[in-house]
């Protein structure tokens, strides 16, 4: 099973970096398997560490693949890292294993700490459209544009029909940078 979450990660320097990532948990750890190459890879390389964010706010996922990568943060407990301030629940890690591959290295992290700061009521159907939404973005340059659309008219339904302002929001930012990259692939880039 893959859970959607965000993972803030940091360089050499402590500088945070938000990213969603799709992670399982296998044998009691935490696999994280970002592609090559990946500012994330090489921040959880070099670090030896990570923050799984569970967050309802969508508009996170979103953001990141939209330009809109500045949330606020605050430090970990236990490791050189970040928590979202809208994190309902985060889990510290530490890498333990890599298991180096040239497209999609597997990093496997032990929790070392783990803090619920509110209840997690569960997401509405726009919420999971706008995340579904996200991860199609972040797969622009491999689906064909028209399973793009196939899906963002399906998806469309669950957003009319359930959204509230953020959920709106973070829509909006998806179907723009969409139209853009329609645009850009006609030569008619809008931005």
């Amino acid at each position: 099973m893959i859970y959607e979450t965000i993972v803030t990660s940091v360089n050499a320097n402590s500088k945070p970096h938000i990213a969603p990532f799709g992670i399982r948990e296998r044998d009691g750890l935490v696999l994280i398997a970002p592609f090559r190459p990946s500012t994330s890879l090489d921040n959880l390389l070099q670090s030896r560490s990570a923050v799984i964010n569970l967050t309802d706010d969508v508009r996170i996922f979103a953001g990141a693949f939209t330009g809109k990568r500045s949330w606020p943060l605050s430090r970990a407990d236990k490791v050189n890292g970040y928590v979202l301030d809208a994190a309902l629940a985060h889990r510290e890690l530490e890498l333990v294993e890599v298991r180096d591959d040239a497209t999609r290295p597997e990093l496997y992290f032990r929790v070392v700490h783990e803090v619920n700061h509110a209840p997690f009521r569960g997401f509405n159907r726009a919420q999971a459209a706008v995340v579904e939404l996200a991860v199609l973005v972040s797969r622009l340059h491999m689906l064909p544009i028209e399973k793009i659309e196939t899906e963002l008219a399906y998806l469309t339904i669950a957003i009319e029909k359930t959204a509230g302002d953020r959920e709106r929001e973070a829509w909006g930012w998806l179907v723009e940078h969409i139209e853009n990259y329609k645009a850009a692939m006609s030569g008619d880039n809008l931005a």
